[in-house]
């Protein structure tokens, strides 16, 4: 089966910006581009009393995915774009569809010019149950976003590095491998950011914090070089910058945001009774980043 880059379409602005950043991810890839509608039935009592029969929402929805494709391929002609509508309930209907794709792509209206994602109950139920990377992109943004506002004279635009938060002691080398390959596919520079903390035991006079504070950083960053080393020997024409910091890792994965294209972070796959879980720092992520983000999900 070819697989495929699926974007999840609703008629909002959000989709439309999703489309067009799935779309370009596509051609990135060399993959064709999915459009997937889906289309709920509403209840025998509701269609009655507002005459939206499911014949009515099947049209009606059809056409708002058919002037999604009609955008797509007019701005993108060399790119292959098929339509998927499909009648059910949303994240079920989306779920299925990422089974299938390489990449889903999901719209989310954003909070003002400073905040992150609204993301939905359909989002995240999508994101935290979808062993298919999936990634939010926020109403508005056109693509320009991912490129530097100043262009070397005669030259190409410049691409904005991508952010992948790391966690050194359980990488994930599921999320590590997302990243490098979506910095080597775009020519741009990828940051890896690490945070730690002292362990609070050891702490016992402000000279023994502050010699403990200059090991633990020197421990930390070499720990760092050492994950990443093999990931650079495969992907030698990727420039890595490694940061690694104190403090809280979603503060620090947001600073770098903010100059990022895309950030990059993992979703740990649970088999217990807690169910599904996307961790604090991706949370953090979904709800405050004002760039794309990539959720990727690992053991």
């Amino acid at each position: 089966m070819t697989r495929t880059i699926v974007a999840a379409i609703d008629g909002s602005p959000a989709s439309r910006s999703a489309a067009g950043w799935a779309a370009r991810a596509a051609e990135l890839r060399g993959l064709p581009l999915t459009l997937v509608k889906a289309w709920e039935p509403l209840p025998d009592r509701l269609a009655a009393a507002t005459g939206s029969d499911a014949a009515t929402l099947e049209h009606w929805s059809g056409r708002v995915l058919r002037a999604v494709a009609e955008e797509i391929t007019g701005r993108n002609p060399g790119l292959e774009v098929s339509e998927r509508l499909v009648a059910g309930r949303p994240a079920e209907a989306l779920a299925e569809a990422a089974a299938e794709a390489e990449l889903l792509v999901l719209g989310s209206r954003g909070l003002g010019r400073v905040g992150g994602f609204l993301v939905g109950s359909v989002g995240q139920a999508v994101v935290a149950s979808s062993r298919t990377p999936v990634v939010l992109v926020r109403a508005g943004q056109t693509g320009a976003e991912e490129y530097l506002p100043a262009v070397p004279s005669g030259g190409r635009p410049v691409p904005r590095p991508v952010v992948l938060g790391i966690d050194t002691e359980k990488p994930g080398e599921a999320v590590t491998a997302f990243a490098f390959e979506e910095a080597a596919r775009r020519g741009a520079p990828l940051h890896v950011v690490q945070s730690w903390a002292l362990p609070p035991y050891t702490v016992h006079s402000v000279a023994a914090a502050v010699d403990l504070y200059e090991q633990y950083t020197r421990e930390m960053a070499a720990l760092l070089a050492e994950t990443l080393a093999p990931w650079r020997e495969k992907f030698p024409a990727v420039e890595v910058v490694e940061v690694s910091r104190t403090g809280g890792a979603a503060d620090h994965l947001l600073d770098a945001a903010a100059e990022a294209s895309l950030v990059v972070v993992g979703r740990r796959i649970r088999r217990g009774p807690l169910g599904v879980h996307i961790g604090p720092v991706t949370h953090a992520m979904l709800h405050h980043a004002t760039t794309p983000v990539a959720v990727v999900a690992h053991e």
